[in-house]
Protein backbone atom coordinates (compact mmCIF):
# COMPACT_ATOMS: atom_id res chain seq x y z
CA UNK A 1 0.00 0.00 0.00
CA UNK A 2 1.75 3.30 -0.89
CA UNK A 3 2.20 5.39 1.91
CA UNK A 4 -0.26 8.43 0.41
CA UNK A 5 -3.12 6.48 0.25
CA UNK A 6 -2.97 5.39 3.98
CA UNK A 7 -5.36 8.30 5.15
CA UNK A 8 -7.74 7.14 1.83
CA UNK A 9 -7.00 3.37 2.50
CA UNK A 10 -7.06 2.40 5.88
CA UNK A 11 -10.79 1.30 6.61
CA UNK A 12 -12.56 1.74 10.00
CA UNK A 13 -9.17 3.62 11.13
CA UNK A 14 -8.90 6.46 8.88
CA UNK A 15 -10.03 8.73 11.39
CA UNK A 16 -7.17 7.69 13.33
CA UNK A 17 -4.16 7.70 10.82
CA UNK A 18 -3.20 11.83 11.64
CA UNK A 19 -3.40 11.17 15.35
CA UNK A 20 -1.59 7.90 15.61
CA UNK A 21 1.56 10.58 13.02
CA UNK A 22 1.70 12.70 15.59
CA UNK A 23 1.62 10.47 18.50
CA UNK A 24 4.70 8.80 16.98
CA UNK A 25 6.38 11.85 16.23
CA UNK A 26 6.50 12.77 19.84
CA UNK A 27 8.02 9.71 20.67
CA UNK A 28 10.66 10.27 18.54
CA UNK A 29 10.09 7.80 16.22
CA UNK A 30 12.37 8.13 12.83
CA UNK A 31 10.29 9.53 9.42
CA UNK A 32 11.06 5.75 7.90
CA UNK A 33 9.49 4.36 10.64
CA UNK A 34 6.98 6.13 11.56
CA UNK A 35 5.73 5.46 7.34
CA UNK A 36 5.95 1.72 8.39
CA UNK A 37 3.53 1.98 11.21
CA UNK A 38 1.25 3.82 9.58
CA UNK A 39 1.09 1.52 6.59
CA UNK A 40 0.31 -1.34 9.35
CA UNK A 41 -2.67 0.74 10.49
CA UNK A 42 -3.61 1.01 7.45
CA UNK A 43 -3.52 -2.47 6.90
CA UNK A 44 -4.86 -3.25 10.24
CA UNK A 45 -8.10 -1.03 9.40
CA UNK A 46 -8.68 -2.63 6.07
CA UNK A 47 -8.76 -6.40 7.55
CA UNK A 48 -11.20 -4.91 10.60
CA UNK A 49 -13.52 -3.05 7.64
CA UNK A 50 -13.07 -6.95 5.79
CA UNK A 51 -14.24 -8.95 8.84
CA UNK A 52 -17.33 -6.69 8.96
CA UNK A 53 -15.66 -5.58 12.44
CA UNK A 54 -15.57 -2.28 14.32
CA UNK A 55 -12.44 -0.50 15.77
CA UNK A 56 -13.93 -1.02 19.39
CA UNK A 57 -13.40 -5.48 18.49
CA UNK A 58 -9.54 -4.78 17.73
CA UNK A 59 -7.56 -6.56 20.36
CA UNK A 60 -4.54 -8.94 20.98
CA UNK A 61 -6.45 -12.17 19.68
CA UNK A 62 -7.60 -10.39 16.37
CA UNK A 63 -4.34 -8.68 15.91
CA UNK A 64 -2.50 -12.31 15.73
CA UNK A 65 -5.36 -13.42 13.51
CA UNK A 66 -4.55 -10.38 11.00
CA UNK A 67 -0.76 -11.28 10.74
CA UNK A 68 -1.44 -14.71 10.29
CA UNK A 69 -3.75 -13.67 7.70
CA UNK A 70 -0.94 -11.34 6.12
CA UNK A 71 1.88 -13.85 6.18
CA UNK A 72 -0.62 -16.82 4.16
CA UNK A 73 -1.05 -13.91 1.56
CA UNK A 74 2.44 -14.08 0.77
CA UNK A 75 3.22 -10.31 2.06
CA UNK A 76 6.83 -9.76 2.14
CA UNK A 77 6.92 -7.79 5.40
CA UNK A 78 5.18 -8.44 8.19
CA UNK A 79 4.96 -6.92 11.58
CA UNK A 80 5.69 -9.03 14.01
CA UNK A 81 3.13 -8.84 17.68
CA UNK A 82 5.52 -6.75 19.55
CA UNK A 83 5.57 -4.39 16.38
CA UNK A 84 2.25 -4.18 17.04
CA UNK A 85 2.27 -2.90 20.92
CA UNK A 86 2.42 0.77 19.25
CA UNK A 87 -0.77 1.05 17.52
CA UNK A 88 -2.80 -1.07 20.14
CA UNK A 89 -1.44 1.69 23.00
CA UNK A 90 -1.68 4.71 20.82
CA UNK A 91 -6.12 3.42 20.18
CA UNK A 92 -6.48 2.26 23.49
CA UNK A 93 -5.01 5.74 24.56
CA UNK A 94 -7.39 7.85 22.11
CA UNK A 95 -10.24 5.53 23.83
CA UNK A 96 -10.98 4.02 20.22
CA UNK A 97 -10.30 0.61 21.40
CA UNK A 98 -11.45 -0.06 24.87
CA UNK A 99 -8.77 -1.43 27.58
CA UNK A 100 -9.65 -4.76 28.59
CA UNK A 101 -11.23 -6.00 32.28
CA UNK A 102 -8.65 -8.46 33.71
CA UNK A 103 -9.98 -9.42 37.25
CA UNK A 104 -6.77 -10.33 39.53
CA UNK A 105 -6.86 -13.38 41.17
CA UNK A 106 -6.47 -13.73 45.31
CA UNK A 107 -2.67 -13.16 45.26
CA UNK A 108 -2.75 -10.18 42.80
CA UNK A 109 -5.10 -8.26 44.47
CA UNK A 110 -3.07 -9.26 48.03
CA UNK A 111 -0.51 -8.31 46.15
CA UNK A 112 -1.19 -4.89 44.76
CA UNK A 113 -2.98 -4.40 48.73
CA UNK A 114 0.67 -4.82 49.38
CA UNK A 115 1.99 -2.35 47.55
CA UNK A 116 -0.05 0.58 48.59
CA UNK A 117 0.89 -0.25 51.79
CA UNK A 118 4.50 0.00 51.47
CA UNK A 119 4.27 3.12 49.54
CA UNK A 120 1.32 4.89 51.54
CA UNK A 121 2.15 3.38 55.18
CA UNK A 122 6.02 3.32 54.80
CA UNK A 123 6.86 5.48 51.97
CA UNK A 124 9.11 3.44 50.23
CA UNK A 125 10.57 4.25 47.04
CA UNK A 126 9.74 2.61 43.73
CA UNK A 127 12.73 0.41 43.81
CA UNK A 128 12.59 -0.70 47.37
CA UNK A 129 8.98 -1.53 46.22
CA UNK A 130 9.69 -3.48 43.13
CA UNK A 131 12.42 -5.54 45.23
CA UNK A 132 10.13 -6.46 47.90
CA UNK A 133 6.98 -6.86 45.56
CA UNK A 134 9.13 -9.58 43.65
CA UNK A 135 9.79 -11.55 46.37
CA UNK A 136 6.19 -11.34 47.82
CA UNK A 137 5.20 -13.07 44.45
CA UNK A 138 7.19 -15.62 44.54
CA UNK A 139 6.91 -16.74 48.26
CA UNK A 140 2.92 -16.32 47.15
CA UNK A 141 2.71 -18.65 44.21
CA UNK A 142 4.28 -21.03 46.28
CA UNK A 143 1.57 -20.26 48.88
CA UNK A 144 -1.19 -20.42 46.27
CA UNK A 145 -3.56 -22.93 45.84
CA UNK A 146 -4.53 -24.49 42.67
CA UNK A 147 -7.61 -22.15 42.12
CA UNK A 148 -5.01 -19.35 42.99
CA UNK A 149 -6.23 -18.37 46.95
CA UNK A 150 -4.15 -17.89 49.72
CA UNK A 151 -4.06 -20.44 52.01
CA UNK A 152 -2.67 -18.26 55.26
CA UNK A 153 -4.34 -19.51 58.26
CA UNK A 154 -1.83 -23.27 57.09
CA UNK A 155 1.14 -20.95 57.36
CA UNK A 156 4.15 -21.74 59.34
CA UNK A 157 7.99 -20.67 60.09
CA UNK A 158 8.53 -24.05 58.48
CA UNK A 159 7.07 -22.64 55.24
CA UNK A 160 9.27 -19.34 55.76
CA UNK A 161 12.51 -20.98 56.57
CA UNK A 162 11.51 -23.02 53.59
CA UNK A 163 11.36 -20.64 51.27
CA UNK A 164 14.20 -18.99 52.33
CA UNK A 165 16.83 -21.98 52.35
CA UNK A 166 15.86 -22.12 48.22
CA UNK A 167 15.85 -18.21 47.99
CA UNK A 168 19.53 -17.71 49.74
CA UNK A 169 21.21 -20.69 47.95
CA UNK A 170 21.66 -18.39 44.74
CA UNK A 171 22.86 -14.99 45.85
CA UNK A 172 25.28 -13.49 48.27
CA UNK A 173 25.11 -13.16 52.13
CA UNK A 174 24.11 -9.24 51.86
CA UNK A 175 21.41 -10.32 49.10
CA UNK A 176 20.08 -13.27 51.75
CA UNK A 177 19.59 -10.41 54.52
CA UNK A 178 17.65 -8.49 51.85
CA UNK A 179 15.26 -11.57 51.27
CA UNK A 180 15.01 -11.53 54.93
CA UNK A 181 13.87 -8.22 55.22
CA UNK A 182 11.38 -8.86 52.39
CA UNK A 183 9.70 -11.50 54.08
CA UNK A 184 9.32 -10.07 57.32
CA UNK A 185 8.21 -7.16 55.92
CA UNK A 186 5.52 -9.42 54.19
CA UNK A 187 4.80 -10.83 57.38
CA UNK A 188 4.38 -7.92 58.93
CA UNK A 189 1.71 -6.61 56.39
CA UNK A 190 -0.47 -9.65 56.47
CA UNK A 191 -0.58 -9.71 59.96
CA UNK A 192 -1.63 -6.13 60.52
CA UNK A 193 -4.17 -6.54 58.07
CA UNK A 194 -5.81 -9.53 59.28
CA UNK A 195 -4.79 -12.25 56.73
CA UNK A 196 -2.29 -14.22 59.42
CA UNK A 197 -3.56 -14.83 62.51
CA UNK A 198 0.34 -14.45 64.33
CA UNK A 199 2.76 -12.57 63.80
CA UNK A 200 5.13 -15.00 61.84
CA UNK A 201 8.38 -12.36 61.20
CA UNK A 202 9.99 -13.00 64.18
CA UNK A 203 10.33 -16.63 63.27
CA UNK A 204 12.30 -15.56 59.97
CA UNK A 205 15.98 -16.67 61.66
CA UNK A 206 18.34 -13.33 60.70
CA UNK A 207 21.32 -14.18 58.25
CA UNK A 208 25.03 -14.65 59.47
CA UNK A 209 27.28 -12.25 58.15
CA UNK A 210 29.90 -9.61 60.02
CA UNK A 211 29.70 -6.21 58.24
CA UNK A 212 33.35 -5.86 58.68
CA UNK A 213 34.86 -9.14 57.51
CA UNK A 214 35.86 -8.22 54.19
CA UNK A 215 37.52 -5.60 52.29
CA UNK A 216 35.59 -3.48 49.45
CA UNK A 217 35.69 -4.92 46.51
CA UNK A 218 37.50 -1.30 44.49
CA UNK A 219 39.73 -0.74 41.24
CA UNK A 220 43.19 0.78 40.43
CA UNK A 221 42.82 4.38 39.27
CA UNK A 222 44.03 3.67 36.16
CA UNK A 223 41.25 1.07 35.36
CA UNK A 224 38.46 3.38 35.75
CA UNK A 225 40.31 5.75 33.47
CA UNK A 226 40.65 3.19 31.02
CA UNK A 227 36.72 2.56 31.03
CA UNK A 228 36.69 6.32 30.30
CA UNK A 229 38.91 6.81 27.78
CA UNK A 230 37.53 3.21 25.92
CA UNK A 231 34.06 4.84 25.72
CA UNK A 232 33.54 6.60 22.69
CA UNK A 233 32.51 10.17 22.55
CA UNK A 234 30.78 9.99 19.39
CA UNK A 235 27.33 8.89 18.42
CA UNK A 236 24.07 8.92 20.49
CA UNK A 237 24.92 6.16 22.41
CA UNK A 238 28.25 6.62 22.96
CA UNK A 239 28.06 10.04 23.97
CA UNK A 240 24.80 9.37 26.63
CA UNK A 241 27.21 6.46 27.89
CA UNK A 242 30.19 8.70 28.55
CA UNK A 243 28.47 11.19 30.53
CA UNK A 244 26.58 8.27 32.48
CA UNK A 245 30.32 6.97 33.10
CA UNK A 246 31.51 10.16 34.65
CA UNK A 247 28.97 10.44 36.85
CA UNK A 248 29.16 7.57 38.37
CA UNK A 249 33.18 7.39 38.63
CA UNK A 250 33.52 11.19 39.24
CA UNK A 251 30.62 11.67 41.87
CA UNK A 252 29.82 8.08 43.04
CA UNK A 253 26.18 8.24 42.07
CA UNK A 254 24.19 5.42 42.58
CA UNK A 255 22.34 3.72 39.30
CA UNK A 256 19.25 4.67 40.68
CA UNK A 257 20.67 7.85 41.12
CA UNK A 258 21.87 8.55 37.48
CA UNK A 259 18.27 7.36 36.46
CA UNK A 260 16.55 9.93 38.78
CA UNK A 261 18.41 12.30 37.66
CA UNK A 262 16.44 15.62 36.08
CA UNK A 263 17.22 18.81 34.24
CA UNK A 264 16.10 21.03 36.90
CA UNK A 265 18.71 19.03 39.43
CA UNK A 266 21.64 20.86 37.31
CA UNK A 267 22.28 24.31 38.56
CA UNK A 268 24.68 25.20 35.65
CA UNK A 269 25.11 28.88 37.29
CA UNK A 270 26.35 27.35 40.62
CA UNK A 271 27.92 24.04 39.47
CA UNK A 272 26.27 22.05 41.61
CA UNK A 273 24.11 18.83 41.30
CA UNK A 274 21.12 17.72 43.51
CA UNK A 275 21.12 13.75 43.63
CA UNK A 276 18.23 12.36 44.88
CA UNK A 277 19.62 9.23 46.60
CA UNK A 278 17.92 6.32 49.14
CA UNK A 279 15.25 7.38 51.61
CA UNK A 280 14.36 10.55 49.11
CA UNK A 281 16.98 12.44 50.38
CA UNK A 282 18.50 15.27 48.59
CA UNK A 283 21.67 16.31 48.17
CA UNK A 284 23.66 18.94 46.41
CA UNK A 285 27.22 18.51 45.23
CA UNK A 286 30.01 20.32 43.15
CA UNK A 287 29.74 19.25 39.56
CA UNK A 288 33.54 18.81 38.07
CA UNK A 289 34.45 20.34 35.12
CA UNK A 290 34.82 17.40 32.87
CA UNK A 291 31.18 15.89 34.50
CA UNK A 292 29.75 18.90 33.18
CA UNK A 293 31.61 19.19 29.79
CA UNK A 294 30.07 15.33 29.59
CA UNK A 295 26.54 16.37 30.15
CA UNK A 296 26.45 19.33 28.48
CA UNK A 297 28.15 17.25 25.13
CA UNK A 298 24.90 14.72 25.40
CA UNK A 299 22.09 17.48 26.12
CA UNK A 300 23.12 19.34 23.36
CA UNK A 301 23.89 16.78 20.63
CA UNK A 302 23.27 13.78 21.44
CA UNK A 303 19.60 13.44 24.30
CA UNK A 304 16.71 13.01 21.95
CA UNK A 305 14.49 16.06 21.38
CA UNK A 306 11.63 15.10 23.64
CA UNK A 307 9.63 17.12 26.02
CA UNK A 308 10.62 14.97 29.26
CA UNK A 309 12.51 16.12 32.86
CA UNK A 310 14.89 13.57 33.18
CA UNK A 311 18.46 14.20 31.88
CA UNK A 312 19.05 10.73 30.67
CA UNK A 313 16.84 9.10 27.72
CA UNK A 314 16.28 5.80 25.88
CA UNK A 315 18.04 6.35 22.54
CA UNK A 316 15.50 3.91 20.35
CA UNK A 317 12.14 5.16 20.31
CA UNK A 318 9.74 5.51 22.12
CA UNK A 319 12.07 7.76 23.75
CA UNK A 320 11.51 7.45 27.65
CA UNK A 321 13.62 7.71 31.08
CA UNK A 322 15.96 5.11 31.40
CA UNK A 323 15.92 2.26 33.60
CA UNK A 324 18.41 2.10 36.50
CA UNK A 325 19.72 -1.50 35.12
CA UNK A 326 20.65 0.10 31.72
CA UNK A 327 23.46 1.95 33.79
CA UNK A 328 24.69 -1.63 34.64
CA UNK A 329 24.86 -2.38 31.08
CA UNK A 330 26.55 1.08 30.35
CA UNK A 331 29.56 -0.14 32.48
CA UNK A 332 29.59 -3.89 31.25
CA UNK A 333 30.40 -2.10 27.94
CA UNK A 334 33.26 -0.34 28.72
CA UNK A 335 34.84 -3.37 30.20
CA UNK A 336 34.46 -5.46 27.11
CA UNK A 337 35.88 -2.37 25.32
CA UNK A 338 38.72 -1.96 27.48
CA UNK A 339 39.81 -5.38 27.88
CA UNK A 340 38.80 -5.21 31.86
CA UNK A 341 36.98 -8.07 34.27
CA UNK A 342 32.96 -7.29 34.23
CA UNK A 343 32.62 -5.35 37.27
CA UNK A 344 29.31 -3.46 38.40
CA UNK A 345 28.47 0.50 38.82
CA UNK A 346 29.03 0.25 42.65
CA UNK A 347 32.52 -1.34 41.96
CA UNK A 348 33.11 2.32 40.37
CA UNK A 349 31.58 4.00 43.62
CA UNK A 350 33.88 1.91 45.80
CA UNK A 351 36.86 2.81 43.69
CA UNK A 352 35.89 6.56 43.40
CA UNK A 353 36.17 6.27 47.86
CA UNK A 354 39.54 4.31 47.92
CA UNK A 355 41.14 7.03 45.47
CA UNK A 356 39.84 9.71 47.79
CA UNK A 357 41.61 7.97 50.96
CA UNK A 358 44.56 7.31 49.41
CA UNK A 359 45.16 10.77 47.93
CA UNK A 360 44.28 12.04 52.06
CA UNK A 361 40.62 12.97 52.06
CA UNK A 362 39.29 11.84 55.43
CA UNK A 363 36.54 9.37 56.06
CA UNK A 364 34.14 12.20 56.78
CA UNK A 365 34.49 14.14 53.22
CA UNK A 366 34.21 10.98 51.68
CA UNK A 367 31.11 10.25 53.42
CA UNK A 368 30.13 13.23 52.42
CA UNK A 369 30.58 12.59 48.76
CA UNK A 370 29.16 9.29 49.06
CA UNK A 371 26.17 10.70 51.14
CA UNK A 372 26.36 7.84 53.77
CA UNK A 373 23.97 8.78 57.13
CA UNK A 374 26.14 6.56 59.01
CA UNK A 375 30.22 7.38 59.51
CA UNK A 376 30.69 3.91 60.38
CA UNK A 377 29.41 2.70 56.38
CA UNK A 378 32.56 4.70 55.78
CA UNK A 379 34.68 3.62 58.18
CA UNK A 380 34.74 0.17 55.79
CA UNK A 381 36.92 1.77 53.42
CA UNK A 382 39.91 2.41 55.93
CA UNK A 383 40.60 -1.25 55.11
CA UNK A 384 41.47 -0.78 51.59
CA UNK A 385 43.97 1.69 52.60
CA UNK A 386 47.08 -1.01 53.07
CA UNK A 387 49.75 1.57 53.47
CA UNK A 388 48.58 3.36 56.02
CA UNK A 389 47.30 0.14 57.64
CA UNK A 390 51.12 -1.20 57.75
CA UNK A 391 52.10 1.63 59.90
CA UNK A 392 49.24 1.04 62.49
CA UNK A 393 49.60 -3.20 62.58
CA UNK A 394 51.02 -4.98 65.41
CA UNK A 395 54.28 -7.60 64.29
CA UNK A 396 53.23 -11.26 64.97
CA UNK A 397 54.63 -12.15 67.92
CA UNK A 398 58.46 -13.71 67.50
CA UNK A 399 58.54 -11.96 64.71
CA UNK A 400 60.12 -8.75 63.49
CA UNK A 401 58.26 -6.11 61.59
CA UNK A 402 58.45 -5.41 57.83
Amino acid sequence: MPFGSTRRKAGVLTAQVEGYRAWLAERGYTAQTSRNMLKDLGQVGLWLSEQVLDAADLDEGRLKQHLSDLRKSGRCRVAGPRGMVPLLTFLREAGVVPVPRVTPSPAEDLLERYRWWMESERGLSASTMLRYGNTARRFLTEQAMADGEFAPYGLTGADLNAFLLRECSRVSAGSAKGRVAELRSLMRFLHLHGVIPMKLGGAVPPVGGWRFASVPPTMATGDVQRLLDHTPRQGTVGVRDYAILMLVARLGLRSIEVARLLLNDVDWRCGEIVVRGKGRREDRLPLPADVGEALVAYLSSARPRLDARHVFLTCRAPHGPIRADLVGDVVERACLRAGSPKVGPHRLRHALAADMLRNGAGLTAIGQVLRHQDLATTALYAKVDFIALRAVAQPWPGTEAA
